[in-house]
């Protein structure tokens, strides 16, 4: 989208835009994923269940036994293909998220203002940021107005930095800086890994990522598995080859019990989960900008919002105003009067000459429709006073080419009030007003204009000796959606605080309309910074609603409430939130009103402003949880049989050592990869997942309270393995027959495992009605290759095994069956509980 071009400066031409790139390169510092192929590729070679298959086959090789060394070259091969299939489904993931959340930075092209992405930006282009934008390239300033520089990110120093064009002042602007105030035009001199951010983002190519809570637990637990894979492995190794004196024998033996420890799938399903999860949340417009984030969604339990834009639409339609002067209320019919035009012209000239704020806009159309002449083009800002103060005001001086001046200043009532020429009745009854406006949802500002004779400016607005002119109420009405969000997520056990800078009965009035639960009354942002640290504590855990709340009093409320062990979500869309955002555990900016660097502050940005979004969120952030829950422990269950059907026969020296041989496991790998990755990954939130509390940041589904029911399911299921097993040499099977028996147990054990765990409490006949199609397809594949190795004789040679009778492959359902059933009776008993 193309804009006129206010400015001066022509820009490049599309020739020379091209020319530009071709000569310095795109403005872009990362191109090490263009190697990815070569990098996924390492990763799974240093896979140690793909050293194990190498190391295995190898051996089979060696000992001519060359179906099963082809057998596992193919293991090899289709597990790898599954690995980067996974890691190219979860990188697609995160790149569509990533071309989705680039900034937009606007540049003058063809003598036009449009906005193109950061990357597209090239050294010669005249770009132009304004206030909450972040600059995306190194540059030279060329205009400016009133412009603050926020350089932290490359000097550790969070002050403000003052620009100029002077000789003696700074005019170099720098990549990943953020604006705090004013607007420039800047020369871009330096794009990518030229500028000097580039630099800096070189030489820490090699540095990693921080791991998250949970990812540090999962790599912790395969690692801890990983140092019982090798114990086993020696032990295995050195008990087998004291019995046969057989080197290689026995090694393969040690490799078959570690392939089977070796909980490989479980990082692939975290990595998995966390991307899609972030996928599926962008396409319904919310974007992740870290996806541990998702992590802590299921967990929260305060979500801080701030009233307009949030709750209300942020339309702002200028509805009411109050004349001072005539002591009069007008609205729109009578606002053909003097007096009435003169507020409304008073409140446009202090608001900024392109309006950005909803409010300033409204300003805007107002004064065209009333205040009948246009004098905007006739008067220059010759000075400006931003935003600030407590409560905050602004106040803009303009001049024409006669020197006949307008000084206006608007802001909250009680500021331009204490900066006004009034006494107390008129005081009296300019707040009765004040309150009357508030009382009906408006929001209300204060206007009026001061005389300044000569250039020598006061240094603070506050010195201005101002004439209150009157009030400008604006209404913003509730978004129609808000009240079923608020009763969603009150039921989801989530506590909601509304954080504003509005006025008391304004927001009071807003929230009644919208149903918002208000037990604990109102405190103001000066009342609560009063206080000391016991109480601010004790009056942020408990009270609802804050108004007339400062930037810092903001913060203080986000590090208040993680201090008392609450998880919170903090909304925001200016400058001003950016500190609060990056406080919480989940920052939520909004897409269309957010500034840049309240986006760039954030973990979370919803890109439609909707705050219902929010109720998909936190579903997301538990079903995510819930089913990596589900696919972790499944994982932990149908290992742990492995390992024991594996390990006893060979430690307790049975008469059948060796039941499963590497092929058997790793065949039983590829069943259970994609049924965790996959199956889990597709399963829908359970119906009370938004009617429980929130868990606790600290409870995890590694601790062996967790852990337990997975150990005991499968020593469950080993049982019934080892039963079979027993049954077998009770009724004189050979070898081959007792091994399909209890493979084909195992792998029944599995398919009803994989349809048990489908949830924790509800039945596993409830779960049917859920919607996952690819469940079926999985369960049907299993059952149908567990039939073709059994009954297909090539294939059964391979896998040592022999066809069942129909007598025999009943007792391997019917014991696989009831292996797992057991905990459906577990989870009617929970169930019993619960409705006690």
């Amino acid at each position: 989208m193309k804009k006129e071009n206010p400015f001066s400066f022509k820009g490049l031409s599309a020739e020379e835009v091209k020319v530009s790139r071709l000569k310095h390169g795109e403005n872009s510092t990362k191109d090490r994923d263009s190697g990815y192929f070569l990098i996924a590729i390492k990763e799974i070679v240093l896979e140690p269940m793909f050293v194990l298959l190498v190391v295995t086959s190898t051996i089979y090789f060696i000992l001519q036994e060359y179906t099963e060394g082809f057998f596992l070259l193919g293991a090899i091969i289709l597990i790898s293909a599954i690995s980067f299939f996974q890691n190219a489904r979860s990188r697609k993931a995160l790149s569509a998220l990533k071309e989705y959340t680039q900034s937009l930075t606007s540049v003058i092209r063809d003598n036009k203002i449009t906005k193109v992405k950061s990357e597209e930006i090239v050294v010669g282009d005249m770009a132009v940021i304004s206030e909450g934008e972040m600059i995306t390239a190194d540059g030279i300033v060329l205009q400016l107005n009133d412009f603050l520089v926020n350089e932290s990110i490359l000097t550790g120093e969070s002050f403000s930095v003052t620009k100029g064009i002077a000789a003696n002042e700074d005019c170099n602007v720098y990549q990943g800086t953020s604006v705090i105030s004013g607007q420039c035009v800047f020369r871009v001199a330096r794009v990518g890994r030229n500028t000097k951010l580039g630099v800096i983002d070189a030489s820490l190519g090699d540095i990693h990522n921080i791991k998250s809570p949970l990812q540090k637990q999962i790599s912790r637990f395969v690692k801890q598995m990983a140092l019982w894979g090798v114990f086993i492995f020696l032990l295995i190794w050195g008990l087998s080859y004291y019995n046969s004196r057989d080197l290689l024998e026995s090694l393969l033996k040690g490799l078959t019990i570690s392939m089977s420890v070796l909980p490989e799938e479980i990082p692939v399903a975290f990595t998995t989960f966390m991307a899609l999860g972030a996928y599926r949340l962008m396409k319904l417009g919310i974007i992740v900008r870290h996806t541990q984030t998702i992590e802590t969604l299921g967990s929260a339990t305060v979500l801080c919002t701030d009233k307009t834009g949030t709750i209300t639409q942020n339309k702002m339609d200028l509805y009411k105003l109050y004349d001072h002067t005539t002591k009069k209320i007008s609205d729109k019919k009578q606002w053909g009067s003097p007096e009435s035009r003169k507020i409304i012209s008073i409140g446009m000239w202090a608001s900024e000459s392109v309006p950005f704020d909803p409010m300033e806009k409204s300003l805007h159309a107002a004064y065209l429709k009333y205040a009948g002449k246009d004098e905007r083009s006739l008067y220059k800002m010759i000075h400006e006073y931003p935003l600030g103060g407590k409560p905050p005001m602004m106040t803009h001086i303009f001049e024409n080419h006669s020197g006949d001046r307008k000084i206006a200043v608007k802001g909250a009532p009680e500021a331009v009030i204490a900066h006004s020429n009034l006494n107390q009745d008129e005081i009296d009854e300019i707040l009765k007003e004040v309150s009357n406006f508030a009382s009906q949802g408006l929001r209300v500002l204060g206007v009026g204009e001061a005389h300044f004779a000569g250039n020598n400016f006061p240094e603070t607005q506050e010195q201005f000796d101002f004439e209150f002119l009157g009030l400008l109420g604006f209404y913003d009405p509730p978004k129609k959606n808000i009240k079923n969000t608020l009763d969603t997520l009150y039921e989801a056990g989530i506590k909601i605080k509304i954080i504003t800078g509005d006025n008391t009965l304004t927001t009071l009035a807003i929230a009644k309309q919208v149903g918002f639960r208000n037990e604990a009354g109102v405190i103001t942002g000066e009342e609560l910074m009063k206080l000391s640290n016991a109480d601010f504590d004790e009056k942020v855990l408990n009270t609802s609603i804050f108004t007339r709340v400062f930037p810092e009093v903001k913060l203080k409320i986000v590090h208040s409430l993680k201090n008392q062990n609450q998880i919170v979500g903090m909304t925001g869309d200016g400058v001003n939130d950016a500190p609060a955002l990056k406080a919480a555990h989940i920052g939520i900016a909004m897409g269309k009103r957010g500034s840049d660097i309240a986006k760039n502050s954030s973990s979370l940005i919803l890109s439609d402003d909707d705050f219902g979004k929010m109720v998909d969120a936190v579903a997301m952030g538990r079903k995510i949880y819930f089913n990596l829950k589900k696919a972790i422990q499944y994982i932990i269950s149908i290992h742990i049989p492995i390992i024991l059907t594996v390990a006893l026969p060979l430690v307790l020296g049975w008469i059948y050592p060796v039941i499963f041989t590497p092929v058997h496991v790793i065949f039983l790998e590829l069943i259970m990869g994609p049924t965790c990755s996959i199956i889990y990954e597709n399963e829908p939130l359970e119906k009370d997942g938004l009617k429980k509390p929130p868990r606790s940041i600290e409870i995890t589904f590694l601790r062996w309270r967790e852990l337990s029911r997975s150990v005991l399911q499968g020593l469950i299921i080993t049982a019934g393995c080892l039963l079979i097993y027993q049954f077998s040499i009770q009724n004189s099977y050979g070898e081959t027959l007792t091994r399909t028996m209890v493979f084909s147990s195992l792998i029944f054990a599995n398919i009803f495992l994989t349809l048990v765990n489908r949830s924790f409490y509800f039945s596993m006949w409830s779960t049917f009605r859920n919607k996952n199609p690819l469940i079926w397809i999985i369960i049907a594949v299993s059952f149908v290759l567990l039939l073709v190795i059994i009954y297909q004789p090539a294939v059964a040679s391979l896998f040592k095994v022999t066809p069942l009778n129909f007598y025999q492959f009943i007792i391997t359902v019917g014991v696989g069956f009831a292996s797992v059933i057991w905990f459906e009776i577990y989870k009617w008993v929970i169930r019993l509980r619960i409705l006690k």
